[in-house]
């Protein structure tokens, strides 16, 4: 049986209608309570002396197109209790409904609180307005501040990480509860002791997932001694990854060695390539300088203030990590190199012609791009000795002893071959990190101390011994199923939010935005 509708369905639970006006521009409802007493706020005890009446404003949710303001006829009572000291208080609603000097009801509150996490300031004001619900952005705000701080359940599985507030000059820190799937706080920075000073409130957690960093560590060291550290899985392969492509630029004098190509003839260089090897030239200066003053006993603090080179810089140098001659960067045909390949491979080598093709797929760069690419693919079918006068980067080399060879061209083969034949060593560290990635995969943790052993007598040994000290941590990301993975998201979606927020916003309002939406 279906129940007629009252006005006083449309209005907030504990009201009832007096009258209801359309001015055109909004819809203006008077109602009054329907209890006939209040209980005093003070000593709670239930008063029906109403001494007198006062209207109050409030808006309230949208009504067929129009904002509808609410006009309350508020009663003021009298408290006979005689020890109260309150004698004179105005009536109190459900807080369910209206709360005390509100002036929106808690039902129109919640949709305004909804549209601050979803949206922000400006554009929540914006969204709001063709809402029929005018309120300000720093109202908005407003309501989320007040609103924040919801509680979170005590977590067990933590993961915690670093975020950029701005790259490279402050950061903060971001924990999620991972057993639930959602980010439980954020903190102002990345100090292992406000991150100690929060763990210790949380003896409950009993695993803890981190990056490699040694500051977090620490800090769980200290606040949580009984705590499991896993170490992010992520990042230990692409470390691994890193420390082979270090000894590639450790390497690089052999490996020119080795392909025959220790000297360049500047005459053949292309523009571009002629200022990289000018560069080269004057940067085998500083090293030869700073290589020299490291021979007499200088420390690296010592260089870096004789020469004004950062102490990175000569790290770097001392480490045999600055000898690249030509650096390459990502063409914007790396998308398109597959159907490239096919088309080269089925006998379409005109440059100009793959290009129209290439456009008409909706690649947006110029004919240039594709003739050049269609020039040195020409070129390195030829494989004579010329074309290994030409020395990739460490990055480049790095790659092509690593991928597959059937995906190798002709002189692509005859390069790696000449390295692998003239530098044994780089083979080695090669093995070592594959098979460092397959002992991860396959969770082969018995294997993880000879292959220590073997990896601290190679070219990533600094890499073998970051492994050894952080050697509980490793082993609990071989064996365990956590993983940080899901911090790394929260992150991803962290920094839409400060962008949404042109990086304006402070710790509280982005922990709002983030955390409460739960």
């Amino acid at each position: 049986m279906q129940n007629a509708l009252k006005p006083s369905n449309l209005v907030p639970a504990g009201f009832e209608v007096v009258n209801a006006v359309t001015d055109g521009a909004a819809t203006v409802v008077t109602v009054r309570a329907t209890n006939r007493g209040s209980a005093c706020p003070c000593c709670g005890s239930l008063s029906e002396r109403v001494r007198s009446r006062y209207c109050r404003r409030v808006g309230d949710l949208p009504l067929a197109g129009r904002p509808v303001r609410l006009l309350v006829s508020a009663r003021r009572f009298q408290c006979d209790f005689v020890s109260c000291k309150q004698r004179i208080f105005t009536e109190r609603y459900d807080s369910a409904v209206l709360v005390p000097w509100a002036r929106r009801t808690a039902r129109l509150d919640y949709v305004v609180h909804q549209l601050g996490l979803a949206l922000g300031g400006r554009p929540a004001a914006s969204f709001a307005s063709r809402l029929m619900v005018p309120v300000s952005n720093d109202t908005l705000l407003r309501v989320v501040r007040r609103r924040s701080g919801k509680a979170f359940a005590p977590p067990s599985v933590i993961g915690i990480d670093d975020w950029a507030w701005r790259r490279n000059q402050r950061y903060g820190t971001i924990i999620c509860d991972l057993e639930r799937r959602r980010p439980i706080r954020l903190l102002p920075d990345r100090e292992p002791a406000t991150a100690e000073a929060w763990l210790s409130g949380q003896p409950q957690i009993t695993i803890v997932a981190r990056d490699r960093g040694g500051g977090y560590g620490g800090a769980v060291a200290k606040a949580l001694p009984q705590a499991t550290q896993v170490a992010d899985r992520w990042h230990l392969m692409e470390n691994a990854s890193q420390a082979f492509r270090d000894a590639v630029r450790k390497s690089m004098r052999q490996v020119r060695a080795a392909i025959g190509a220790t000297v360049i003839n500047a005459d053949l260089l292309t523009s571009a390539e002629r200022l990289q090897y000018e560069g080269y030239l004057r940067r085998e200066d500083t090293n030869a300088a700073i290589l020299k003053q490291s021979e007499s006993g200088a420390s690296i603090r010592e260089i870096s203030r004789v020469t004004g080179h950062s102490r990175g810089m000569v790290r770097k140098i001392l480490r045999g990590q600055r000898s690249d001659i030509f650096r390459v960067r990502e063409s914007s045909l790396e998308l398109h190199l597959p159907w490239l390949d096919e088309q080269w491979v089925a006998g379409h080598r005109n440059g100009a012609e793959l290009w129209r093709r290439l456009k008409a797929l909706g690649f947006q760069g110029s004919m240039r791009v594709v003739t050049e690419w269609a020039t040195r693919r020409r070129r390195s079918e030829k494989a004579d000795a010329e074309s290994l006068q030409r020395v990739p980067s460490a990055r480049t080399i790095a790659r092509l002893m690593t991928v597959g060879r059937d995906t190798l061209s002709k002189a692509e083969t005859l390069l790696v071959a000449a390295i692998e034949g003239g530098v044994p060593s780089l083979v080695e560290a090669r093995d070592l990190v594959a098979k460092f990635h397959t002992m991860i995969r396959k969770k082969a943790m018995a294997e993880l101390d000879l292959w220590v052993e073997q990896a601290k007598a190679s070219l990533i040994t600094s890499f073998a011994n970051g492994v050894a000290r952080d050697r509980a941590a490793v082993s609990a990301a071989i064996s365990s199923s956590w993983s940080n993975g899901q911090t790394e998201g929260q992150i991803t979606k962290l920094k839409l939010v400060k962008r949404q927020m042109y990086g304006r916003a402070k710790i509280d309002l982005l922990q709002a935005r983030l955390v409460d939406v739960y």
